[in-house]
């Protein structure tokens, strides 16, 4: 395994963020480009961060832009697991590495929230996007309840420190949160062969 297909996509995507002028829609469009070339082949994530939980899944962060600019993060789904309704509050693009997940968006309505259209599932390979902009508002899980799935999330910002917000499915009403990471290091993307 190596770390060069993940140290490419971190270096395009820096030199796409350091672009002046650079609008949401831009950002969205290129940046899907990247995540789609970087899960169209599963050799490059390492073992370290693709580890299910029994009882939650987990978000690992396979590197955070040092201007909190972008985040790029490995969700690890063990089978059955999912998300509560909630937001993101920058622009997001999802990548299927392994197994796939179902994506339900919703939007805030004044008597609570109503799903925005029909769940979709995500395959190997596929894409999604989510922003304030085009909907920012989903729950997530693993579509299989007998495998683990994993999916490669780039946001915006620095998901693990951004303060946003759950849903309350019945009424609506949000609740604040700041979910961190499961994983206390970074991989080292300079190395040719990672350390187990």
């Amino acid at each position: 395994m190596s770390y060069n297909k993940l140290q490419t996509t971190v270096e395009a995507l820096s030199r796409l963020v350091e672009r002046k002028g650079l609008t949401e829609a831009q950002a969205l469009e290129e940046s899907r480009k990247l995540i789609a070339d970087l899960v169209k082949t599963d050799d490059w994530l390492p073992d370290q961060m693709a580890q299910p939980h029994p009882d939650y899944y987990r978000q690992y962060l396979l590197y955070g832009d040092p201007q909190d600019r972008f985040s790029l993060v490995s969700f690890v789904w063990g089978p059955g697991q999912k998300t509560p309704v909630h937001d993101h509050t920058v622009w997001g693009v999802i990548g299927m590495l392994r197994g796939a997940e179902v994506d339900q968006p919703f939007r805030r309505t004044e008597n609570g929230l109503e799903p925005t259209g029909p769940q979709h599932t995500l395959q190997p390979g596929d894409t999604a996007c989510v922003s304030p902009t085009i909907g920012d508002i989903h729950r997530v899980s693993n579509a299989y309840a007998d495998q683990v799935s994993i999916s490669i999330h780039l946001y915006g910002g620095n998901i693990g420190r951004i303060q946003r917000s759950v849903y309350d499915p019945v009424t609506g009403q949000p609740k604040q949160f700041i979910s961190g990471y499961s994983n206390a290091l970074a991989p080292n993307l300079w190395v040719e062969t990672p350390q187990s």
